[in-house]
Formats: structure tokens, sequence, C-alpha cells
């Protein structure tokens, strides 16, 4: 008994100590932000998915959309001078802003501006919010554009873990945020997420 005992004692004294990973950000103090998910669209009849990795600065979004397998589809970059899109075959295309760039690559307007606020749970002026018994956000209504949240814990600040975006019948965007991260360095190139999965 006292050799098991020993032998025990040894054992948890020399377990190398657990990595203390840094708390997540609020939702109330996210400014700039990284997040890597998954994501399912329909309009028109059509049905993408793939997974999306984005990160925002106040004037900068780099977005890079994979398939399902993490494949690179299109990576998306916006500065205040201008957007590029970098699709998977190795052609470019500019424009003035993402959002054209966006409709370029899905077929269809999304305001990528409004949805960096909706992400965060945050309305735009002119939205009209309704909260839950936590005071987060649940639902949010933009004009023609209706927002839900779900989350992965009970705590008051938390992220949305889910997003349900529609527009009348015309568009339906699922985003299901599998982490929020810590911004890369400035420059540091986006690349798939590591794990890759089915859209929700």
């Amino acid at each position: 008994m006292l050799l098991l005992a020993l032998l025990a004692l040894t054992a948890c004294s020399s377990a190398p100590p657990s990595a203390e990973r840094p708390s997540p950000p609020t939702r109330d103090e996210l400014q700039a932000f990284s997040l890597a998910g998954r994501f399912s669209l329909r309009q028109e009849g059509q049905s993408h998915s793939g997974r999306l990795d984005w990160r925002h600065a106040e004037e900068s979004d780099e977005l890079l959309l994979s398939s399902p397998l993490g494949q690179a589809m299109a990576e998306i970059v916006s500065r205040p001078d201008g957007a590029r899109l970098n699709s998977g075959d190795g052609k470019t295309q500019t424009a003035a802003s993402a959002d054209e760039l966006l409709q370029a690559v899905l077929g269809y307007p999304l305001p990528l501006d409004k949805l960096a606020d909706w992400v965060r749970g945050r309305s735009p002026q002119g939205g009209t919010m309704a909260v839950d018994a936590l005071g987060r956000p649940l639902r949010l209504q933009y004009e023609d554009w209706r927002i839900a949240y779900e989350y992965d814990s009970d705590e008051p600040q938390a992220l949305p873990g889910r997003l349900f975006v529609e527009r009348e019948t015309l568009l339906e965007l699922r985003l299901r945020i599998d982490e929020w991260l810590p911004l890369t360095p400035p420059g540091a190139p986006l690349s798939p997420s590591a794990s890759a999965s089915s859209a929700p």
C-alpha cells in the first residue's frame, strides 16, 4: 500500500502542468475578431455549404471560404481602397467593395459590414433587438433581414455559437461558429481550419 501511494504521488508530481488557454473575449468588449466556423446557404433553390475563416479589423476584412473537406474555394480581402477575390482556380477579381465580391461568389448580395455587427450580436442603426432572460441577443430585425441567435453556454456575456440569417423567402444563411479566436498578426495568411466537418 505504501509503495502504491508513493508511485501515485510521484506520478502526480511529474505530470506536466496543463496549458492555460486564454479566456474567450466577452461579447461587449469584442471589437476586432477572428473566427472559424461552418456555413450553409440556400437561395433561389440552390444550396451551398462549407467552412469559413474570417478575420475582421476596424478597416479590413479577410475571409477564406473552403469546401466542407477544407479545400480553399475563395479568399476575399477587403481594405478601404477596394476589395480583391482570389478564387480556387487561381483567378483574381477586384471590386470597390467586399459586398460586390461576395455577390460574385455567392450569387446574392450579402452586406459584410452589417454581418460583422450581426455576428457579434450588435444591432445596426435602425434595427430592433430582442434579448433572452440573460440579456443576450435573441432575435434581430433589420429592414427585411431577420437574425436569430443560439449559444453554447449559459454565460451572460457569451458570444453566439449559431446564427440563422434570413431575408424574406430569398435567402437563408446558417452559420455555426466553432471557435472565436484572437486575431493573428496582420498580414499572416488565412488557412482552412484544421478540423473539417459537414456544414450545419
